[in-house]
């Protein structure tokens, strides 16, 4: 069947957020005692900011009952920072116009916040190409959980199986593939080792390495 529709992951694929999300939750959480080496937030990459308090929380034995807060300031120090700060993904442009001149129909699906896509698009000028978007934040569950996914393809009027996804987190690969899309990985530098992205259907450097050749090894 062929591939009609793409949805793009946001954090860390179309902007560069990670960084900034990392030190916003660093921050918050060091205010409870708690301090993350790198190998423990990158387990944790792509959980919702609730979730991922309360990760935390529960692993250093933290109050359950303070994580509404410190999730709150997560997301407040986490938005205003990749608003301020963060720069576009390379080859963003490049792969909207790829898509476009295929026509195809485009989406978004985060875990994070309506509040952050609306900061994105705004930052990236993308409104006029996005049909549709969808977010976890008030899901039952998000990533690794494919139901963000399978909403954006329900909001785009198109089957799950005619759809591409970007991602760079393996909750994220994981939900793409568990809602029976296509999925392409772009894994942040210090990530890109891990053995488990063998399960995305292929893993790149960047979007500049997407091309019609691996589009149609998709189809």
């Amino acid at each position: 069947m062929p591939l009609n529709t793409v949805i793009f992951d946001i954090d860390g694929v179309l902007i560069d957020s990670e960084p900034f999300w990392e030190e916003a939750g660093k921050e918050t959480l060091v205010q409870y005692g708690i301090e993350l080496n790198d190998d423990q937030f990158s387990a944790t990459t792509g959980l919702r900011s609730k979730e991922w308090i309360e990760w935390w929380f529960d692993y250093f034995n933290v109050d359950r009952r303070l994580a509404k807060e410190a999730g709150s300031e997560l997301v407040l120090r986490g938005i205003k920072k990749i608003k301020d700060h963060a720069v576009i993904m390379p080859g963003v442009d490049y792969i909207f116009k790829f898509f476009i001149e295929r026509n195809f129909k485009i989406g978004l699906a985060t875990s994070s916040p309506v509040s952050l896509i609306d900061v994105v698009i705004e930052k990236l000028q993308i409104g006029k190409y996005i049909k549709a978007f969808s977010s976890a934040e008030e899901l039952p569950q998000s990533k690794p959980h494919p139901q963000v996914y399978l909403n954006c393809a329900e909001k785009l009027n198109v089957s799950p199986l005619d759809c591409l996804c970007f991602e760079d987190s393996y909750n994220g690969m994981i939900a793409a593939k568990a809602a029976r899309m296509k999925c392409v990985v772009i894994p942040s530098p210090r990530q890109r080792h891990h053995e488990y992205w063998s399960a995305a259907n292929f893993k790149i450097n960047s979007f500049h390495d997407f091309d019609e050749k691996l589009l149609e090894k998709l189809k």
